[in-house]
């Protein structure tokens, strides 16, 4: 059976996911994730081909790992897999400047130095100051929300609330903080999948925009005292490691670019995916409304069923054997966390939308190792305090029709969500 077109239905996917050699089967197809036709593929690769190899893709040849097991053990070990030169299956797209340098997609001990600098921003002590600020602005956007009648949640919900802690984080101008979302959409932006929604220009033009930006903001902060209670720009501002930013443009663009990227794409997603996993599975919404404090468990398993970071990828620093495959220096090699955290060898019913599982943190989505999301617990808390909110006003969040999804094979994007309020 041919690959898939674009016009094929579930089943015919399933049917296409079992009948292709092994060999001809590439997860890194954008249209499989804008589509959510993913499923059969991946599970066909954990049965039968774990740790598999694609010889021929738009983004290169590349490994798949799929199993959950497997993605630890190349995500915890940074000595034979690498996170240089990047973190995606693309390699950079070419332009007339150099890459973002990012700590993300650096080995120690460059990754710890600048990763440190910003960490506090995100210690217990400084969740515990924003979650009443988190609570507030949560309620303003929810009591703003028109019951009865239908609206896109992504846009008025998602966006909104992501955006408007974006610039708290940052301490920039709140009545500019869409700048924030924009940059981070294009910045995620990749035109070899066939589905980019920006051109050369917008991205040249996003990329001076934000970096003159921050570079005049990170000027007024190094000018300025630190003092006790300090923004992310701040800490890097006056971080032993990073003050001198602005001597290295493309690492100051690049450490801004991570922040804005994953302050967004994993809470503002999983606002959306958590909305449609419990329409999609009506007895969990009853389990919710019966008894509200399953929130605190509903909340990483939303983020492990919408799974927001699809893949990340690592390259082979050595020569490595990996469940029996020789893996050698300079390849790449692709945790896929969508189907890590589909494996039933590792999560009892993985293809199930369970709010009340004993262990909701064993997933994928918030990686491992040196490299675990800093902000995991701040995306947490910005959910649950938005579901404790939810419940409070609405007996169902409905979805009336369907999602739209991003083309992307790195972010499981919602980009339109029609949803109906119930009081």
């Amino acid at each position: 059976m041919a690959w898939p077109n674009g016009k094929e239905t579930l089943s015919d996917h399933r049917k296409i996911a079992y009948s292709l050699p092994l060999d001809r089967i590439d997860v890194s197809n954008p249209d499989l994730y804008q589509q959510d036709v993913w499923r059969p593929y991946f599970e066909r690769l954990r049965a039968e081909d774990p740790v598999h190899f694609c010889a021929n893709s738009r983004f290169g040849p590349f490994w798949s790992i799929t199993r959950f097991d497997d993605c630890i053990k190349v995500d915890k070990d940074h000595h034979n897999y690498s996170a240089e030169p990047v973190i995606t299956i693309g390699d950079p797209v070419p332009t007339d400047r150099p890459p973002p340098d990012m700590f993300i997609q650096m080995d120690p001990p460059r990754h710890d130095q600048r990763r440190n600098t910003v960490q506090p921003a995100v210690a217990p002590r400084n969740l515990r100051n924003l979650e009443p600020l988190i609570r507030e602005r949560v309620v303003q956007i929810l009591d703003e929300l028109p019951v009865g009648e239908t609206f896109d949640w992504v846009e008025n919900v998602g966006v909104n609330l992501t955006s408007r802690m974006l610039a708290t984080l940052f301490d920039f101008p709140q009545d500019e903080r869409r700048k924030l979302i924009y940059w981070s959409d294009v910045f995620t932006d990749d035109p070899r999948t066939g589905a980019s929604r920006y051109t050369a220009q917008e991205r040249s033009d996003a990329v001076r925009d934000c970096m003159q930006t921050f570079t005049r903001l990170f000027a007024q902060r190094s000018a300025m005292p630190p003092g006790e209670d300090i923004d992310l720009l701040s800490m890097l501002a006056h971080g032993p490691a990073t003050q001198d930013l602005m001597d290295r443009p493309e690492e100051l663009l690049g450490t801004l670019i991570l922040l804005i990227v994953g302050g967004n794409d994993t809470t503002r997603n999983s606002i959306s995916g958590g909305v449609m996993a419990l329409n999609d599975f009506p007895d969990e919404y009853a389990k919710l409304r019966a008894d509200p404090g399953l929130i605190t468990s509903m909340v990483p398993e939303i983020v492990r069923w919408q799974s927001p970071v699809l893949h990340i990828r690592r390259t082979m620093s050595n020569d490595c054997d990996l469940n029996g495959k020789q893996l050698a220096k300079g390849d790449k090699v692709i945790m896929w966390y969508i189907s890590g955290n589909r494996d039933e060898s590792a999560i009892e019913r993985a293809d199930d939308f369970v709010i009340d599982r004993k262990n909701p943190r064993h997933h994928l989505s918030f990686g491992f190792g040196i490299h675990r999301c800093m902000g995991n617990r701040l995306a947490e808390m910005q959910l649950t305090v938005l579901w404790e909110e939810i419940v409070k006003r609405f007996s169902q969040v409905e979805v009336v029709g369907p999602a739209e999804r991003l083309g992307s094979n790195l972010i499981r994007g919602i980009t339109h969500l029609p949803v109906r309020l119930h009081a």
